[in-house]
């Protein structure tokens, strides 16, 4: 039997991307079977639609609203953008693969270690600060650790830096906090102050291979970052989907509900396997193991896709939420790996 093109394998617990496998929502799902005989058409003006609904909501003009092919071509574009002014400072351990394409194309970074608590370490980044530093990207929470920076914590920090360098918060997994609205640095932008929040389609909406993402700054950030750019109007599916599920709160709440629970289960196994994992407020946990490629290969071998170890980061395992039944596949193995490990 063919593997499908798309998804897991036949078969196979994929808990390794941070995928959302309860969306879309059927009211996106709608709008793609809807708007698939529109697809000789481009999508511009969806795509206006979508920037007004997104401004509407967060009280900024359309202007300060930029649409892109999920918020990693908006991430890169930045990355292009300010990093063609002066170096981009971020910490040691974050998503950084926007900025690793940047480095590729001459872009010069500084790293931060992060705290003893896997946290960013904001008065170390804010030390790093330089007269070369155009930017500072921070990922809230962090992803592979799943770790929230207290919001008071990140205003202090944007108030310390203010002047020095753009602040740049990818918020991609904003909408699984606790408190959303108090966690999100979009009041700052609103305040006028040289800030950028990203924000996707791809975690709580379950979009991710739909891309479709977005950044709140400035007008004037705004107009830099759609000059680096490389797509046009958005595609009309995604678009579409993300037009219709924007607001569909009962879809947000049961996705919601749904990462909580599969989070859950997945913190009680780490607690019965004798294990630890950092605080999350996201769709993944990362959990403290023996050795995270080792226990990536057993899982492998039991058909559960996770993350392996990043980098230096070899006692750390990243999990994701996904399907339930999955979920629980995984909590069921990880105390058998781990007591194999330790015999």
């Amino acid at each position: 039997m063919a593997e499908p093109d798309f998804g897991p394998m036949h078969g196979q617990a994929l808990l390794s991307r941070n995928e959302n496998p309860y969306g879309p929502a059927p009211s996106a799902i709608r709008a793609v079977n809807e708007s698939a005989q529109m697809g000789c058409y481009y999508a511009d003006r969806g795509q206006r639609r979508l920037r007004d609904m997104i401004a509407e909501r967060h009280n900024v003009s359309p202007q300060m609203v930029v649409i892109g092919s999920g918020s990693t071509e908006i991430l890169c574009a930045i990355a292009l953008a300010w990093g063609r002014q002066g170096s981009v400072l971020g910490a040691e351990l974050f998503w950084d693969t926007t900025l690793l394409y940047g480095e590729r194309q001459g872009v010069q970074s500084v790293r931060v270690p992060l705290a003893t608590d896997m946290n960013l370490d904001l008065d170390a980044m804010e030390a790093a600060v330089s007269d070369e530093t155009s930017l500072i990207q921070i990922c809230n929470p962090n992803n592979p650790t799943g770790v929230l920076i207290p919001a008071a914590d990140l205003r202090a920090f944007a108030s310390k830096v203010k002047g020095k360098a753009t602040l740049l918060v990818d918020e991609a997994y904003n909408e699984l906090t606790d408190n959303p609205d108090d966690n999100t640095m979009i009041d700052l932008v609103r305040a006028g102050e040289d800030v950028i929040v990203c924000r996707t389609f791809s975690k709580i909406y379950g979009m991710a291979g739909m891309r479709v993402g977005y950044a709140i700054t400035s007008e004037e950030n705004a107009q830099r970052i759609r000059g680096h750019l490389m797509s046009f109007g958005g595609n009309i599916s995604g678009v579409a989907a993300a037009i219709a599920c924007y607001n569909d709160h009962g879809f947000l709440d049961r996705s919601r509900a749904m990462v909580l629970e599969g989070r859950e289960m997945i913190m009680d196994a780490v607690a019965k396997a004798g294990l630890t994992a950092l605080p999350t407020q996201t769709n993944f946990v990362y959990v403290k193991v023996p050795d995270a490629d080792a226990v990536r290969a057993a899982m492998a071998e039991r058909g559960i896709s996770i993350r392996g170890a990043y980098g230096k980061w070899t006692q750390y395992s990243r999990v994701s939420t996904g399907m339930l039944e999955d979920v629980s596949r995984y909590a069921s193995a990880l105390p058998e790996i781990i007591d194999g490990m330790r015999a």
